[in-house]
């Protein structure tokens, strides 16, 4: 066999949180990933925050089990995810700012 079947495909590390749920969440970003970041645009301070979970969401999320259902699609993970009460999205926003913390330390948190 060609030398591509033999090649691993390389994954970003990953950690779990608890966010109405199990929530995983990779430990990497491109550096185009964190530019899009550093530059969302926003009309007013609450538009900014929303859409910067949203962001950071959509690019980090790998599963999603809330209420023990696991989300693993990206367009189910964000479906979901704009589906959730606020007391789930705030859980959420809590382990993206966790996982900034420890993974992303340059970046604002949200």
């Amino acid at each position: 066999m060609g030398k591509r079947s033999r090649r691993e495909k390389l994954r970003a590390p990953t950690s779990v949180y608890d966010a109405g749920g199990e929530l995983e969440l990779r430990g990497s970003m491109t550096p185009a990933t964190r530019r899009e970041y550093a530059e969302l645009p926003a009309r007013t301070r609450e538009d900014a925050w929303q859409r910067a979970v949203e962001f950071l969401f959509e690019r980090l999320a790998v599963s999603w089990a809330p209420g023990g259902v696991e989300y693993r699609k990206q367009g189910e993970l964000l479906a979901r995810y704009r589906m959730a009460s606020a007391e789930e999205r705030a859980a959420v926003r809590d382990a993206l700012r966790a996982h900034l913390a420890e993974h992303f330390p340059d970046l604002d948190a949200v």
